[in-house]
């Protein structure tokens, strides 16, 4: 596993973005791990989250793509962050846009902000993680009505690698089938179990060998099969 991969499994644990225990997520499945993206709330923890981003974009999907779409709410400072990372790290300026819940109708009006986009723009999609389909169902008439652009990618910063409600494939995997366009993430459930299982990090383990078993036991039931 690349270092700055480590890195970035370390820098989610310490930044308490994921947890380990029993939660309840949206889909009614009791999970034993939780992500949450909201928690990253200090100017420094978001320089480094566009820098882990603007990493795996570039050894990824390369750089040549004009737009980075980060779909509302959580999407609009990923695309910002990663945006002036990519510009900060390579030197390769690309714009970013996101969409509006509600088209504006005065001022700066539509439904897009930052840059509009233009026929034959290269689109790369920015997330924070996708446990289905559908935010993607959403993005993409956004996109295609706006105007004739190339979706290029997706990045997402952890794939669960867990089966969605109607389907055996992972929410990357059913994108990718659906959409014709490749969708990663930073890291994968795999890679964060092989990272932490066992170590210690501050002097405690995290993920211990109980969390481990119940880890097993959640994939046996709801683990996606790769495509």
């Amino acid at each position: 596993m690349e270092k700055y991969k480590e890195d970035f499994i370390d820098f989610m644990v310490d930044s308490n973005v994921l947890k380990f225990g029993e939660f309840t997520l949206k889909s009614g499945r009791k999970s034993p791990f939780f992500m949450n993206a909201g928690a990253y709330v200090k100017g420094s923890q978001l320089r480094k989250l566009g820098e882990y981003y603007a990493r795996a974009i570039h050894d990824t999907f390369g750089l040549e793509f004009d737009v980075l779409f980060g779909p509302a709410y959580k999407g609009i400072p990923l695309a910002v962050i990663t945006a002036s990372a990519i510009s900060e790290l390579y030197g390769r300026d690309v714009k970013y846009c996101s969409n509006r819940k509600e088209i504006k109708d005065h001022g700066d009006k539509g439904i897009l902000l930052g840059s509009k986009l233009r026929d034959g723009d290269r689109v790369l999609i920015i997330e924070d993680v996708t446990t289905s389909g559908k935010s993607i169902e959403e993005t993409m008439p956004i996109l295609q009505e706006q105007a004739d652009v190339d979706v290029v990618g997706m990045m997402v910063s952890l794939n669960r690698q867990e089966k969605g409600l109607d389907t055996d494939m992972s929410a990357l995997d059913e994108i990718r089938e659906k959409y014709g366009f490749e969708a990663h993430a930073i890291v994968t459930m795999s890679e964060v179990i092989e990272h932490l299982y066992n170590r210690p990090i501050d002097g405690e383990v995290l993920l211990t060998k109980d969390i481990k078993k119940a880890l097993d036991e959640y994939y046996a039931e709801y683990g996606a099969i790769s495509k």
